[in-house]
């Protein structure tokens, strides 16, 4: 696949949108959430947030060091939702976990929200371990396997020149070739097969009916779960409640408008799941208050937006684009960088569907964006 993820993902992966994120976030709006829980359960132990319903946490790799994962009883075992990456340190926790707060009872199927490592890296370990099945939409499973394909690859042209056309000078294409194909380095090699999820589906988890929410933006199909019962929203990566997940183009689909689809995403969940739920969230901690994160979540990318059209009153390179994005500089020889990159042309294509800007290549390859001339008047 042409280079579908940034470089250097595995030593920053969400932690850039901690430590670099778009200039969207309120604390007014922050400080307005409730948290209901005190502290955060350790490696290989649970804390119950539901009846018959664990908080679990797993070590991650990363700048963002830890993966919330969820356990729900079913019948005589777990269902879990989400996995952690695929290392010796998740390996030991999972342990801790079955020995532990499973009581030694099986896990009787995996879920996994979408396919990034952190959240499928250990689902073929645990579904080959217990002969389970495991639950994804099609699109976040098809997407993992073509990309965990992408392993010891070398960067194709294709990817270069997008990079290339971004304003990345030679250092940072070559720093590029040399981490790229390292997705599948974190993932235990995945099931042969797999139970589709689909949006609106009703997904029977013991006692309790889940439905599939699906989001886009984040990741091709994410898979949201919502039980009106327990009054529970399983939100995944598609609502954090202090950092912005990441929504950004890849050079395997340059024209996608992303972020379109993540603002789309946020009127349909607000649509879709009351505000009265406790939303358990990949990242940070559960939390109650819904509705006003996905408000603050829409309206900083609309300020975001507007920011960065404010910038382009004359013709922009994407690596010029940065300063009206993001709240830290971004280095050239950063391993942000690539982030940085998916995430600004993310908001320069909804520009460029909303026909507020153009854009147009030079002899060099390199893509100019500007204003319109109404947008300048």
């Amino acid at each position: 696949m042409v280079g579908a993820m940034p470089s250097g993902r595995r030593q920053v992966k969400s932690g850039f949108a901690q430590e670099c994120s778009v200039l969207r976030e309120e604390k007014s709006v922050k400080a307005r959430l409730q948290f209901p829980f005190e502290g955060v359960p350790a490696a290989g132990e649970a804390t119950e947030v539901a009846p018959g319903v664990l908080w679990l946490r797993m070590p991650l790799p990363y700048a963002l060091n830890h993966i919330n994962t969820w356990a729900i009883r079913d019948g005589a075992g777990w269902a879990v939702v989400d996995t952690g990456v695929n290392t010796s340190e998740a390996v030991a926790a999972w342990r801790a976990v079955l020995a532990g707060p499973f009581g030694g009872l099986p896990i009787t199927r995996v879920i996994c929200t979408h396919m990034h490592p952190d959240h499928v890296g250990m689902a073929g370990w645990l579904t080959r371990r217990f002969r389970c099945s495991l639950l994804m939409t099609r699109l976040e499973y098809l997407t993992c396997r073509v990309l965990a394909a992408d392993t010891g690859r070398e960067a194709p042209e294709e990817a270069l020149s997008f990079y290339r056309a971004a304003g990345w000078n030679e250092e940072s294409l070559q720093n590029y070739r040399a981490r790229f194909g390292g997705f599948g380095r974190d993932i235990h090699a995945l099931p042969e097969s797999m139970e589709r999820l689909t949006d609106g589906q009703s997904l029977q988890i013991g006692e309790q009916t889940w439905q599939v929410v699906v989001g886009n933006g984040h990741s091709p199909e994410h898979a949201c779960l919502y039980c009106p019962a327990l009054k529970l929203f399983i939100s995944g990566d598609q609502v954090l409640p202090r950092i912005s997940s990441n929504v950004s183009v890849f050079p395997s689909e340059p024209l996608a408008d992303p972020l379109g689809d993540w603002i789309r995403s946020i009127t349909k969940i607000r649509t879709t799941v009351p505000d009265d739920v406790l939303v358990l969230p990949s990242h940070n901690e559960p939390f109650r208050g819904l509705h006003a994160r996905l408000d603050a979540l829409d309206r900083g990318h609309h300020v975001a937006l507007e920011r960065l059209l404010s910038r382009l009153d004359e013709p922009r390179l994407v690596v010029d684009t940065f300063v009206a994005l993001f709240a830290r500089k971004i280095e050239g020889g950063s391993g942000l960088l690539g982030m940085a990159t998916g995430e600004a042309i993310a908001h320069l294509n909804h520009l460029l569907r909303r026909e507020q800007i153009t854009v147009r290549r030079d002899e060099n390859g390199l893509a100019w964006y500007e204003r319109v001339a109404d947008e300048l008047s």
